[in-house]
C-alpha cells in the first residue's frame, strides 16, 4: 500500500492563496544537498536573501490516483524544494493522463517560479498545476505537472 506524501494544506484552496501551498522544500533542500535516490540538477539558487530553490532529478516511483483511477505514474519525478515549504513532485507530461485534465481559468504568480497554470480533474477543480514559462532559475520544471497529493510506491 503506497504511503501518501501530502504537500501544502492537502487540498485545493481558494486560488488567491494557492501559490503559498505549492513550492517545495525538504530538510536538505535549503542547503542544496541531494537526498539518496536523487541527483541534484542545479545547485541551490538564492533568489532573495534566505530564500532558495533546488530542483533534483528523483528516482522515486510515484503515483497519483483519484477515485481509484491512476492519473499519473512516474519513476522520474523532479523534486522541487523551496525554503519554508514541503517538497513538491513535478511529473513529466508523458507520465500524466492529460486526457483526464480539463484546463482551468486559474493562474497564480510566484515571484520565484513564475506564473502557474491549472487543470481540473473530474470533481476536483484546480487539482494540478504547471509552469509553462518558469523563471530561468527553475527552468527544469517547465511543463511538468504537480499535484496536491502524490504517493510514493514502495519498491517490490
Amino acid at each position: 500500500m503506497p504511503s501518501t506524501v501530502r504537500s501544502g494544506s492537502g487540498g485545493p484552496a481558494a486560488p488567491r492563496n494557492r501559490e503559498d501551498q505549492h513550492p517545495g522544500t525538504g530538510k536538505n533542500g535549503p542547503r542544496g544537498r541531494a537526498e539518496p535516490g536523487t541527483r541534484l540538477l542545479r545547485k541551490a539558487t538564492t533568489v532573495t536573501q534566505g530564500h532558495r530553490i533546488t530542483v533534483e532529478q528523483g528516482t522515486q516511483h510515484v503515483r497519483v490516483e483519484q477515485g481509484g483511477q491512476v492519473v499519473a505514474e512516474s519513476k522520474r519525478p523532479l523534486l522541487l524544494r523551496e525554503t519554508g515549504f514541503p517538497v513538491r513532485y513535478y511529473l513529466p507530461p508523458e507520465d500524466v493522463r492529460t486526457d483526464l485534465l480539463a484546463p482551468s481559468d486559474t493562474h497564480t504568480y510566484c515571484p520565484f517560479k513564475g506564473t502557474a497554470s491549472y487543470w481540473s480533474l473530474p470533481d476536483t477543480p484546480d487539482a494540478v498545476w504547471a509552469y509553462p514559462d518558469p523563471k530561468p532559475e527553475v527552468a527544469e520544471i517547465k511543463d511538468h505537472f504537480c499535484f496536491y497529493e502524490v504517493a510514493e510506491v514502495p519498491a517490490a
